[in-house]
């Protein structure tokens, strides 16, 4: 079959561009197998690998050890409270409570004014006297039935309002 030369050359183009783009490929799979590998490698000489044989106990022992520590700190704390508030009541003086005494208006006046005001002063003068209200006559009981017989109907109403017939 005849193709024209400049058809020819196109598919000769695309057919070294897909053979290139095949080569790149594969060299990258391997160069990226290569640095995977030289990763490890150097990871293997700087880095140390890790012993866990022992963590396992370390990871259970260390929540204990902290509540021990938390217990401890907390019961220290409580002591420090205790011996402040102790220092501060050892400072402040024990006070007995004064007894209750009595004394009448004169002398609350007297100690107030000074020894040269004397007199007497009558403070039972001033004060009115308070009558005790009359208690209210109650009234009869009566039957409430009847009440409401009365009350009922437009006349019980007019008795309520205090309106009278005209």
């Amino acid at each position: 079959a005849y193709q024209h030369p400049k058809k020819q050359h196109i598919v000769a183009c695309i057919i070294l561009q897909t053979k290139i783009v095949k080569k790149a490929d594969i060299l990258l799979d391997v160069e990226k197998k290569q640095k995977k590998i030289e990763r490890g490698n150097t990871l293997n000489e700087r880095v140390p690998l890790l012993k866990l044989a022992g963590i396992s106990s370390q990871i259970i022992e260390l929540p204990q050890k902290i509540n021990v520590v938390d217990e401890e700190r907390y019961n220290i704390a409580a002591k420090v409270a205790k011996n402040e508030k102790g220092e501060l009541l050892i400072h402040i003086p024990q006070h007995t409570c004064p007894e209750e005494v009595r004394v009448s208006v004169g002398a609350m006046l007297g100690a107030l004014l000074g020894s040269k005001h004397k007199n007497s002063i009558d403070f039972k003068a001033n004060l009115k006297t308070v009558k005790k209200e009359e208690e209210k006559v109650k009234e009869e009981m009566t039957d409430w039935r009847k009440n409401v017989d009365a009350m009922s109907g437009m006349e019980g109403r007019k008795k309520m309002f205090g309106v009278t017939a005209s």
